[in-house]
């Protein structure tokens, strides 16, 4: 959220896109929750598999086509497939999960001019975001990255601070 208020200037009223591992992200459901409290849309996208069922009370809303996440879209954020968590595989292959959710420059057409695109790391390129978008002027992976890695050290100087008065 700090880098997104960096970069747009505001929460409220943004379309924001998370796609991948939706089941298996701390990462979503605390976006979900941060976003959607901070007046943002939130989209969720995923294969049936990796999208939890009734995550829609979270405030979010679900498709199963990327496209229509990423249309209109202030902010994607893409997440890993985290198949340390998974018991099965829950996708055929990574290239059928690229192919079909990956995000790449075609698909990223369909965002707005001056998307944010993010990603919590770490990431695999060429399965869930391609080079190009990662790299690209778009991307605001690292800025994010060193945000939250910011940010959580505050929050634990305050916690740890308290605790001692």
């Amino acid at each position: 959220l700090m880098t997104v208020r960096e970069k747009k200037g505001r929460l409220h009223g943004l379309r924001v896109a998370i796609i991948g591992d939706i089941a298996h992200s701390r990462v979503a459901r605390s976006n979900i929750v941060a976003f959607t409290k901070m007046g943002s849309e939130v989209i969720l996208s995923g294969p049936p598999t990796m999208i939890p069922i009734g995550i829609e009370r979270m405030g979010a809303k679900v498709t199963y086509d990327p496209n229509e996440a990423i249309s209109n879209a202030d902010v994607i954020m893409m997440l890993r497939i985290q198949k340390e968590r998974q018991e099965n595989f829950l996708f055929p292959s990574e290239r059928e999960f690229a192919r079909f959710y990956g995000l790449d420059t075609d698909s990223l057409s369909q965002a707005k001019d001056d998307v944010l695109i993010m990603h919590p790391g770490p990431l695999n390129r060429g399965v869930e975001i391609s080079p190009e978008v990662a790299d690209g002027p778009y991307s605001v992976i690292l800025e994010q990255v060193t945000n939250g890695v910011a940010l959580r050290m505050a929050l634990l100087y305050l916690v740890c601070n308290r605790v001692k008065e």
